[in-house]
């Protein structure tokens, strides 16, 4: 089944996960217990299962995409390395759809340019800074 890694340090990497034992293989990814979180009907996003991130990195790229595919500003954030499957209408992983792959592959190169680009030029405000990656991950996922 193919899935979608999308790592704390911005890379998003294709995997190969095995039809019957994909739990046991996103548990490996993860470092733990996954938890499912759905922000596209199409998709599954499996987190880390430790509540509020306790020890784990904030994953920025993961927050984007998921922000971009409901369509609203999470209040909250992604923490750990997420994997993405397709998800069946009964809830369960199935291989992600091409389209949702390109789509979280171009959302993470997206939210490292820009995060490269505030390096050089900062954004007026942190505010500014949110509205201008969750614009560019909207058009993004648009195509």
């Amino acid at each position: 089944m193919h899935a979608i890694v999308i790592t704390t340090l911005g890379e998003a990497r294709s995997v190969e996960l095995s039809d019957d034992a994909h739990h046991a293989e996103i548990r490996r990814i993860l470092g733990g217990s996954p938890d499912r979180a759905v922000y596209h009907r199409e998709a599954l996003l499996w987190i880390h299962g430790n509540g509020a991130g306790e020890g784990l990195p904030s994953n920025l790229p993961a927050w984007t995409l998921a922000c971009a595919w409901r369509g609203l500003t999470l209040d909250y954030e992604l923490f750990g390395d997420v994997v993405i499957t397709g998800r069946t209408s009964d809830g369960d992983a199935e291989a992600l759809p091409a389209r949702l792959a390109e789509q979280a592959h171009t959302v993470t190169a997206t939210t490292l340019e820009t995060i490269r680009r505030w390096q050089q030029h900062p954004p007026a405000s942190n505010e500014a800074g949110l509205n201008e990656l969750l614009a560019y991950a909207a058009r993004d996922v648009a195509k």
